[in-house]
């Protein structure tokens, strides 16, 4: 399993020696203490308010990186398109034009990704309190129906979308139906999940699951629903721990 604590080094890399300090200052407290910082402001809203600081002072060299990062951490194109068109008023046309032209290239993929194959529709937009990201959750069964014990929906992350780090009291079961994404359990290697894949997940095991980056995903999970306590919800996925997960260089 990797180190999700691992550093960035892109200041010591390119400055280490023409300047130490900013290059320390870079790593060490903007990357190493600001960004981790989700239980005060969560890692997609400082992407949005990061892209929206870059575009404003057109700042445009940085802007690939950190549209390329809010996209990792839940922003969607449509979100995009619509801070830029709003920018567009208050900053400049031309800085609009210029963050249109980097953003359609780094999002140019997620229309493919995104398409709906499924025999239900999305349902309601998932809580922010539980779910990092664009994620959506269909109701099919519930425990009232027809004396169900049972508690069935169909869960849709878009790219980079993903559950909060919970619990299941009395277990959970996922049937994959379309896309590519992960699951995880607390000190454990991440599984890959694709189209087919079943987790039957073991009661009171602390994990997540969501969407790979290039991706979306779509599961059917089933819950029995016996007891009220259906899911304990804990802290969010952070960027780090998402991202040496899904790597390039797994």
């Amino acid at each position: 399993m990797k180190d999700n604590n691992k550093k960035q080094t892109a200041g010591r890399d390119a400055l280490s020696a023409f300047a130490p300090k900013f290059a320390e200052l870079n790593d060490d407290v903007l990357f190493g203490e600001i960004w981790s910082r989700e239980a005060e402001l969560s890692a997609r809203d400082r992407s949005v308010i990061t892209v929206t600081a870059l575009i404003s002072g057109g700042n445009f060299e940085q802007l690939t990186y950190h549209l390329q990062k809010a996209k990792e951490n839940g922003v969607t194109k449509t979100e995009i398109a619509e801070i830029i068109t709003q920018l567009a008023f208050y900053v400049g046309w031309p800085k609009a034009w210029s963050a249109f032209n980097i953003a359609k290239e780094i999002f140019k993929d997620e229309d493919k990704t995104l398409i709906n194959n499924s025999i239900w529709d999305k349902g309601e937009r998932g809580s922010s309190d539980w779910f990092t990201g664009t994620v959506w959750v269909k109701g099919l069964l519930s425990p009232n129906e027809m004396e169900n014990l049972y508690n069935i929906g169909c869960v849709t992350f878009e790219p980079c979308g993903r559950t909060f780090w919970h619990t299941h009291p009395i277990g959970q079961t996922l049937l994959v139906t379309e896309g590519k994404g992960w699951y995880q359990e607390r000190g454990k290697p991440a599984q890959l999940l694709t189209k087919g894949s079943v987790v039957a997940i073991p009661k009171d095991v602390e994990h997540w699951h969501g969407a790979a980056k290039d991706s979306k995903l779509v599961h059917i999970a089933i819950s029995n629903m016996k007891n009220s306590s259906n899911v304990i919800w804990l802290q969010p996925v952070t960027y780090l721990e998402y991202n040496e997960v899904d790597s390039p260089f797994m």
